[in-house]
């Protein structure tokens, strides 16, 4: 990963100047032919299609398309060209400098200017979840002409320049939502952005379709006419979709059991790349507002309950490493393995549970607990089926409940409504901005989504992430992480359990869906479809 740099105005100038003219910037196979509808399956159908106040892990595809960000990343992360053409940070990384691009519309005709990325970049801070922590150093957002703009930081922010993707610091047109309740607003479902795609219609349960924007900045794109985003969760169809041609694109939805038979279809690629942004891990989080879970001792129980190597082996058919911290191995800079290790041991979890003074009553329960997967199929369920069946074997009855994914959030984030969840989450391309949210005390906020579930709170561990937050010393922020990482596993707030194998499977036809690490998150103005 690239971290955050400074370029030479000079450089700087003649560098994006060029980039500027082949917008993405990345380098792009064969020569696309205009035209055509793809459709796309994403699998879980989000609560939202913009990420403004939300941070819904099937919206990445979606919040893209019609809301662009600055810049986008190649696939070795360096920052491209976006509604940003040209930037600068200071350096001592307190001052970020842009220049916007001109002559850009929002889709109801709108100029877009600097006011736009302004208001923006307030409410990221204010109602994102990662957004809080991302922009919390941004001090002053000064408007230099009505297309520059100038960050100015109380304290550096080595992660900053790339937390500007498209889904995840969209620009939104302010004179939509100023003065209006950020996270209800109808633009979030309905949205009106800069991008290469128009929001037509969203029929629930089904899908979304977007058509072409006919006065998109970067003349000639998109080429597809169409794109039509499909919520096929239920893993046969799922399947059946991507074979017959009924969908062209899939990122979700397919089992794992069914990828080998996938991979020798002539018809199908396979692309593992493109998932360097998120990098998503699935680990069980622990309400700790109940008070059996509050026992550090029956979560250390709950932990040696789980083997991880089974549910690598049985629920992913290999497709997934073991994790025994809250950092992926994909995330290289920052992981470490020489952590703490809650191993398999059945006996010793029932051991603590014991000695926590839940003792097994006449019928063999201790107590009784409820688990929640993310989503109602597929490898969360299946992992989620395991752990109620194992800690039931122990003496913890653990019933499992399945719900929609609004649902979900609405039970785990706003009513507080669990004990267990089992739950996806994006490391992202920093911890700052992934993996803080989810430990940070200062980011317990009820009714905000893929906040500090747990309610779990550390001064050790707050110290730990607002200094790594802002040194601009690799190996400094290195060492800080994994002192943090050793921290909380030691605390077990929450368990993690894997980080599973990504692949995006696509019908030959269809053409440069990834050539950065945003994937098939980015804006999509560069898909197109072959003509045979």
């Amino acid at each position: 990963m690239t971290p955050a740099f400074t370029l030479g105005r000079r450089a700087l100038l003649a560098f994006a100047a060029a980039a500027a003219l082949l917008v993405p910037g990345l380098a792009l196979a064969d020569t696309p032919t205009p035209g055509g509808t793809l459709t796309f399956n994403i699998g879980t159908e989000p609560p939202v299609l913009l990420l403004l106040a939300h941070t819904a892990g099937s919206a990445y595809a979606t919040s893209g398309k019609t809301n662009e960000g600055l810049l986008t990343y190649d696939s070795d992360f360096n920052p491209q060209p976006l509604l940003a053409t040209e930037w600068q940070v200071a350096p001592d990384g307190l001052r970020y400098w842009f220049r916007l691009r001109e002559g850009v519309r929002f889709h109801d005709g709108t100029p877009f200017t600097a006011e736009d990325v302004k208001f923006s970049f307030e409410t990221l801070r204010e109602h994102h979840p990662r957004g809080r922590a991302t922009f919390a150093p941004v001090e002053q957002i000064n408007l230099l002409g009505s297309h520059e703009i100038e960050l100015i930081l109380s304290r550096p922010a080595p992660y900053l320049l790339n937390a500007l993707a498209s889904f995840e610091s969209p620009i939104v047109p302010r004179h939509v939502y100023e003065g209006t309740d950020i996270a209800s607003n109808p633009n979030n479902t309905a949205p009106i952005g800069t991008g290469p795609f128009v929001f037509k219609e969203w029929v629930r349960g089904s899908h979304v379709l977007y058509e072409r924007n006919p006065d998109y900045w970067d003349a000639g794109k998109p080429y597809l006419d169409q794109l039509v985003i499909r919520f096929i969760s239920d893993p046969a169809s799922a399947v059946a979709a991507i074979e017959t041609g009924e969908v062209q694109l899939s990122t979700a939805g397919v089992p794992l059991i069914d990828i080998q038979r996938l991979q020798q279809d002539p018809r199908l690629t396979f692309e593992t790349r493109g998932f360097e942004y998120s990098n998503t891990i699935y680990r069980l989080e622990f309400n700790l507002e109940n008070e059996i879970l509050a026992d550090h001792k029956v979560r250390q129980a709950i932990a040696h309950a789980i083997n991880r190597d089974f549910i690598v082996d049985t629920i992913y058919y290999g497709h997934a490493k073991p994790l025994y911290g809250p950092v992926s191995p994909n995330l290289a800079a920052f992981y470490t393995d020489d952590l703490p290790r809650y191993d398999f041991d059945l006996a010793r979890a029932e051991a603590l549970l014991d000695d926590a003074g839940y003792p097994r009553k006449a019928d063999g329960v201790r107590f009784e607990i409820f688990i929640d997967p993310v989503q109602p199929a597929g490898p969360p369920r299946q992992g989620a089926e395991y752990l109620a069946q194992i800690l039931t074997g122990i003496g913890v009855k653990t019933t499992l409940r399945t719900q929609d994914f609004a649902t979900y959030v609405k039970r785990v984030y706003t009513d507080r409504d669990f004990d267990l969840a089992y739950q996806g989450m994006s490391n992202l391309f920093d911890p700052t901005v992934g993996i803080q949210r989810l430990y940070w005390s200062k980011n317990f906020l009820p009714g905000v989504p893929f906040s500090n579930g747990a309610k779990y709170f550390s001064a050790e561990t707050d110290r730990l992430l607002e200094a790594a937050a802002i040194e601009p010393n690799p190996q400094k922020r290195h060492d800080l992480f994994v002192q943090f990482q050793r921290q909380v596993v030691t605390d077990l707030p929450a368990v993690d359990i894997v980080a599973p194998d990504s692949f995006t499977i696509a019908h030959r036809q269809v053409r440069d869906h990834t050539i950065g690490v945003e994937g098939v998150n980015s804006n999509g103005a560069h898909f197109w479809i072959a003509q045979d």
